[in-house]
């Protein structure tokens, strides 16, 4: 018992020595076979295990002299094993070949503007976490191209409408210009009056338009301070209160609670103002809108709720997109579709979102926003 044990660092330096040499020439042909097919790097590793083991066996085999018929028994053992490793590895290895063909297929139909539908065969772990990824990136790209068709289309329907609206008072400013060169106009100082309306609606139409694409180029630049929400109403309230008064609209409010936010002043208060004019111009006479605020978890939530008689529900998800004047159920305004769109923008470069629903009689539209810690 003590010679065998003495003998074992030796048996295991053999051992070692033949597994090394095995391992040596596996290593090269699996660096030689790595561009190759999965399935000869997996006959490959297989047969280089089984070399290794049957190379440490062999030279152990050598060392200790012995019999040819016990040798021949190591071997035929050995040689075995590494067939029913190799037919096993390639079997192995077509298989995963299947499912990526299987894979490869379907995401060249993703390539092509396709929907990505994962293969129905079976895949080992990391390929079927391959086709989810795949499949969540084909819900993303389709989501993508719904919103680009979407933008698109509302860009197309801006420059018609803004096309639209500039033609008529370019054509009135031009011909009221004409007929106070031929000193033709019965009433010059109605028509100067007249003009400087024209010219003060241009204006406004531009710096909506200036406003959208700074927001759309993400260069709005804000400058939050802490302040409170009822400032903000009372201060929308008082510059809409003489449109209100001359469309015949009663501004309510509703209860507004002076919780603190931290926003723009200047922007939210254009938010508001863009909210209460909408409001206003889609109440009917006697009508009344009403603005309330109040805290709600950690968030802000202000409404403007109007008289228009509501929005069509296939609307209801447009009202913020660029260029949306409205179906039957409202009126189109006489701008040019951009003051929610612009609503929106702020309140998401606050970090707050915009929502619109129908209640009886009209609709609210509401701004979320973080409240002030």
């Amino acid at each position: 018992m003590e010679f065998r044990l003495s003998a074992l660092p030796q048996i295991a330096l053999h051992a070692a020595l033949g597994a090394a040499l095995a391992g040596a020439v596996g290593a090269w042909a699996l660096a030689a076979a790595r561009r190759r097919s999965v399935a000869v790097s997996l006959a490959v590793l297989s047969a280089v295990a089984v070399g290794t083991m049957l190379a440490g066996t062999l030279s152990v085999a050598w060392a200790m002299f012995l019999s040819p018929h016990d040798l021949a028994v190591v071997v035929t053992v050995g040689a075995m094993g590494a067939l029913t490793a190799t037919v096993t590895a390639l079997l192995l290895g077509r298989w995963v070949i299947r499912a990526h063909r299987a894979l490869e297929r379907s995401a060249t139909a993703l390539g092509e503007g396709g929907q990505f539908t994962p293969p129905a065969v079976p895949m080992p772990a990391e390929l079927a976490s391959l086709a989810r990824r795949l499949a969540d990136t084909s819900e993303r790209l389709a989501a993508s191209r719904e919103r680009e068709r979407a933008l698109e289309s509302s860009r197309r329907e801006l420059v018609a409408w803004i096309s639209h609206d500039l033609r008529s008072p370019l054509a009135g400013l031009r011909a009221m210009a004409e007929a106070l060169e031929d000193g033709i106009a019965e009433d010059p100082d109605r028509y100067h009056r007249q003009i400087r309306g024209e010219v003060e609606r241009l204006s406004s139409m531009v710096g909506d338009l200036f406003e959208l694409s700074r927001i759309q180029a993400g260069s709005l630049s804000l400058a939050p301070t802490r302040m409170s929400v009822y400032d903000l109403i009372s201060d929308a309230i008082a510059g809409a209160d003489p449109l209100a008064r001359e469309c015949g609209v009663l501004l309510a409010d509703r209860g507004v609670d002076p919780v603190p936010v931290e926003v723009d002043g200047k922007e939210m208060s254009r938010v508001l103002a863009n909210l209460l004019l909408n409001a206003i111009r889609h109440t009917p006479a006697d009508g009344t809108v009403a603005v309330a605020a109040s805290r709600r978890a950690d968030s802000v939530v202000v409404s403007v709720t109007d008289g228009c008689g509501g929005i069509a529900e296939q609307d209801l998800p447009r009202v913020f997109d660029t260029g949306w004047r409205g179906t039957d159920a409202r009126t189109p305004p006489a701008g040019a579709g951009l003051g929610l769109a612009i609503v929106r923008g702020i309140v998401e470069a606050h970090a707050g979102r915009t929502g619109v629903s129908n209640v009886p009689g009209g609709c609210r539209f509401e701004v979320i926003l973080p409240a002030a810690s």
